[in-house]
């Protein structure tokens, strides 16, 4: 048995995604999501990665709604559909066959009850599921009252089902998750980047004609995310993708150890506090400038004024906000970027 715990991103795309899928029992859908992001976990770690593929890998990653497909994963051939439940008693032999008579493979996952926990019990095949309600149909005895059979074979005899090949750990070895904020390294005058998507390793990805060799990252620059509908600094890291695939903002793709962290990490319209305030008012990022002599490189207004100026709902472009500050008087304040942290408000 394998135990899988998902991370926030994990989470919430299972969740946005089952919303965007229009599901009927939203709990469901979500937990079925996250049986198959457990399972993929299981694949990437323990099986050549050019001998298995997730269905509906781009969908959760972008939140969209799923095409059909009548199973979720094609391993070594086989069509495998990951079943997850809370309730044991629907890995029986018979119950699984009541919904999933078609496939080849059932992987069986149990979920605890917050969701912040999955285990991997085991799988089978499908014909061998239906041998084993056939052979308890025969069964003229008396069936046991306190002991039922569940069906599950261990995990990891999952590999002998494919070619004597050697172990692939296919784990993205990347340091970047979606929010990130990311600069180009060894770039003199770099734009600082938010990021949107990890691709997963096996993903090829084309750049002006050749095949990138590693991992790739795609990001949005603010001043593109700014020019959206919405306010995507009120969007959750793990919907950014599924926004900017939704709004057509352009994303730009380049090799993780292309990128790096910034030094300053802050562009206008960031939300931040100081943090080592007791209870510090949220301000919002007017300016970003040069580092000066005295290290102030960032202009703040707190909210509580933008507020009263210009209502709770404003309608100002980041791009604007230091003007109209000015314009209307709003006093702003000049910090070093190192004094500040984002306080983000999803």
């Amino acid at each position: 048995m394998y135990l899988y715990t998902p991370d926030e991103i994990d989470r919430e795309r299972a969740h946005h995604q089952a919303v965007i899928q229009g599901a009927d029992e939203l709990d469901v859908k979500r937990i079925g999501n996250l049986g198959e992001l457990a399972f993929e976990q299981f694949c990437r770690e323990y099986l050549p990665v050019e001998m298995w593929e997730w269905e509906n890998e781009a969908a959760i990653r972008r939140c969209n709604s799923e095409s059909f497909s009548g199973h979720d994963f094609d391993v070594f051939g086989y069509r495998i559909d990951v079943k997850t439940s809370r309730d044991v008693s629907a890995f029986r032999p018979a119950k699984i066959l009541e919904n999933d008579p078609d496939d080849d493979i059932i992987v069986m996952v149990w979920h605890r009850d917050n969701e912040d926990a999955l285990i991997l019990l085991g799988w089978e095949r499908t014909e061998t599921l239906k041998s084993k309600v056939r052979t308890q149909g025969a069964y003229s005895g008396e069936k046991p009252e306190k002991l039922a059979h569940l069906a599950a074979r261990p995990m990891n005899e999952l590999q002998d089902l494919g070619p004597n090949t050697a172990h692939m750990n296919q784990k993205p070895q990347n340091p970047f998750t979606p929010g990130d904020r990311v600069v180009k390294a060894e770039d003199n005058d770099p734009s600082v980047a938010v990021v949107v998507e990890v691709l997963p390793p096996e993903q090829d990805i084309n750049l002006y004609g050749q095949t990138m060799d590693g991992e790739a990252v795609c990001v949005a620059f603010p001043n593109s995310l700014d020019d959206g509908p919405g306010n995507w600094r009120e969007i959750h890291p793990a919907k950014l993708a599924s926004y900017c695939d939704d709004q057509n903002i352009k994303l730009y793709t380049y090799k993780h150890t292309n990128l790096k962290y910034p030094d300053n990490p802050f562009t206008p319209g960031d939300y931040v506090i100081k943090p080592d305030y007791d209870d510090p008012d949220l301000a919002v990022v007017l300016q970003v400038a040069d580092t000066g002599d005295d290290d102030r490189n960032l202009t703040i207004a707190f909210c509580k004024h933008l507020e009263k100026e210009f209502g709770e709902q404003m309608d100002i472009s980041p791009a604007d906000l230091h003007s109209r500050c000015d314009e209307a008087e709003i006093k702003s304040y000049s910090y070093d970027h190192g004094d500040l942290s984002f306080k983000h408000q999803y």
